[in-house]
Parts: structure tokens; C-alpha cells; sequence
């Protein structure tokens, strides 16, 4: 895995984001009337598909249970987005500001205050509660840009990132989902590719430099975090809003093994990155199991 330059890789990617870039106020028509009997995530990847209980809903409340997983979905995206610019803040506060490096990585916090205003419009349009992470792992998250550094930050960013990004890709060619949503799919897609780049370069330099007694931590780190990704992206929450247990419902969507190869599909280009680059292993596989990215 080839490294290229700091400088010119930041500088392609600040003319890349000058030349194509989106505002959500302005290129997605929020007013914009949502279609009858259309999804707002594939039904494949509904959390309980092919279960006892995702049997027992009518289509209507299939419809109505995909709209509140697209909800958790997007405010969890959101709340891991400001983790992601506090932790690129961090970054920048200790690096030259005059560099390309440290104004991309402002650029890029840019960005992701528009996403993260995107993803709450879209919350808001569908008028469904903004769930994010529960409340354990909501509190567990404000540790995330104090403990994180070094490549178990920008895996961690990886990870939360090039799931979303499948999830999206798939989605957003899909006319069984509702147009606004393929909108924001589209947009979000688009300007990841840019933060993905970032993240895999600095990931490897990271690594490069690591020194061996803190390898341990960078494995155990970015292993539960991605545990904690992938448990929270679909609050239990959700189930309520058709009716359903949430305990049960919870129970049967863990244990449902579409869903687990939803996860492990949404993050099989990431994993074989981490793979690679030295970061999965003891003592962080007990995480990575738990967090259904390996079998």
C-alpha cells in the first residue's frame, strides 16, 4: 500500500472539494412530496427481515418500520459525524495551519456540518424522532476524542464512514426508495469518496510510525468502537413505532443472520483494508466478533 505525498494528496482533495461540493439547502427540495408505498432503505436490509416477527407486520408497517430504521440510521450518522469533527479539530489544533494537511481536514469538517445538517433535515422530513446511539453508548461516546488517536481514530472514522457509504451506494440506485432519500444517498456518497481517501492515507502513516508496545491499544480501540457502530445503528427504539416488543424484537434482530450479513457486507471493503494494514486482531476480536464484521 503505496503512500503518497501529505501535501499533494490534501491539495487534490481541497481542488476536489472546491469544484464539487453540495449545500443541502439549496440542491435538495425539502418540500418535495414523499411516495406512497415506496421503502426509505432497501427491505433486504431491514434489520428484521426474514424473522418471525418481520412476518407478522402487514406492508404497511413494513414501509412505516424501514422509515424509523432510516431515522436511527441517519441521527446515529450525525452524532458519529460530530465525533468525527471534534477528533479532526483535535488534529488540527496540533498541526501547522498553514499546511494543506490541516486545511483539509477544516474542509473537511465543513463538510460533515452540512451532512450533519442534512441528516437532520431528513429526520425531520420523514417526522420521525431523531433515536441516535442509546443512552450507554451516547455517554461512551464523548470519550471517543480524548482516548482516540492515531490509526484507531481514523479506522474508527473508516469504519463508521465505508458502511454507510455501501448501505448509501446500494440505496441510492434503488426506485423502490423514496426520491429524497436516494438524494441524500447521492450527496453523501459523492463527498465521503474525498474523507475516505483522507483516512485510509493518514490510517497508514499512522501505522508506519507506531511504535510496537502501542499496538495492542490501536487493535483493542478501533475493535470496540466498531462494535459499538454497528450495535447502535439501529436503535430498538424503532420497533415501538410498529407496535412491536422491543426487547423481542431487539432479540430477533441481533440473532437474525440476514442482518449479520447485512453488517458484514456493508464493511467488507474496510475490513480487508484494517485486515491488511495490521489493525484487526488480539485483543480486539472479541469486538469484531460481537460486532458481526467477521464471522
Amino acid at each position: 500500500m503505496r503512500l503518497a505525498d501529505r501535501e499533494k494528496t490534501a491539495e487534490r482533495l481541497l481542488k476536489s472539494s472546491a469544484e464539487k461540493f453540495y449545500d443541502p439547502e439549496v440542491d435538495i427540495d425539502w418540500s418535495a412530496p414523499l411516495v406512497d408505498g415506496l421503502f426509505y432503505i432497501p427491505e433486504q436490509r431491514i434489520s428484521l427481515y426474514g424473522t418471525p416477527l418481520y412476518e407478522s407486520l402487514t406492508p404497511e408497517q413494513r414501509i412505516e418500520l424501514s422509515k424509523h430504521e432510516l431515522a436511527s440510521i441517519a441521527s446515529v450518522g450525525l452524532w458519529f459525524e460530530l465525533l468525527l469533527m471534534q477528533m479532526l479539530v483535535k488534529v488540527v489544533y496540533n498541526t501547522d495551519p498553514t499546511s494543506r494537511h490541516a486545511q483539509y481536514a477544516l474542509t473537511e469538517v465543513a463538510d460533515e456540518c452540512r451532512h450533519s445538517t442534512m441528516f437532520a433535515r431528513l429526520v425531520e422530513r420523514i417526522d420521525c424522532p431523531p433515536y441516535g446511539p442509546t443512552r450507554h453508548t451516547h455517554r461512551l461516546g464523548k470519550l471517543l476524542p480524548t482516548i482516540g488517536y492515531g490509526p484507531a481514530m481514523y479506522g474508527s472514522i473508516l469504519v463508521a464512514e465505508e458502511i454507510l457509504d455501501r448501505l448509501q451506494r446500494e440505496a441510492m440506485n434503488d426506485e423502490t426508495i423514496q426520491p429524497i432519500v436516494r438524494m441524500v444517498n447521492r450527496i453523501h456518497v459523492l463527498e465521503e469518496a474525498r474523507h475516505v481517501r483522507f483516512a485510509r492515507e493518514e490510517l497508514l502513516r499512522g501505522m508506519s510510525s507506531l511504535k510496537g508496545y502501542e499496538l495492542p491499544y490501536q487493535k483493542w480501540l478501533i475493535g470496540y468502537v466498531s462494535m459499538m457502530i454497528t450495535r447502535t445503528i439501529i436503535n430498538p427504539a424503532v420497533y415501538a413505532a410498529v407496535g412491536l416488543d422491543v426487547r423481542e424484537a431487539r432479540r430477533q434482530a441481533l440473532a437474525n443472520p440476514r442482518f449479520q450479513e447485512t453488517i458484514r457486507w456493508s464493511g467488507e471493503r474496510i475490513m480487508s483494508f484494517l485486515d491488511e494494514a495490521g489493525l484487526v486482531g488480539r485483543p480486539g476480536m472479541r469486538s469484531w466478533r460481537r460486532s458481526f464484521l467477521i464471522g
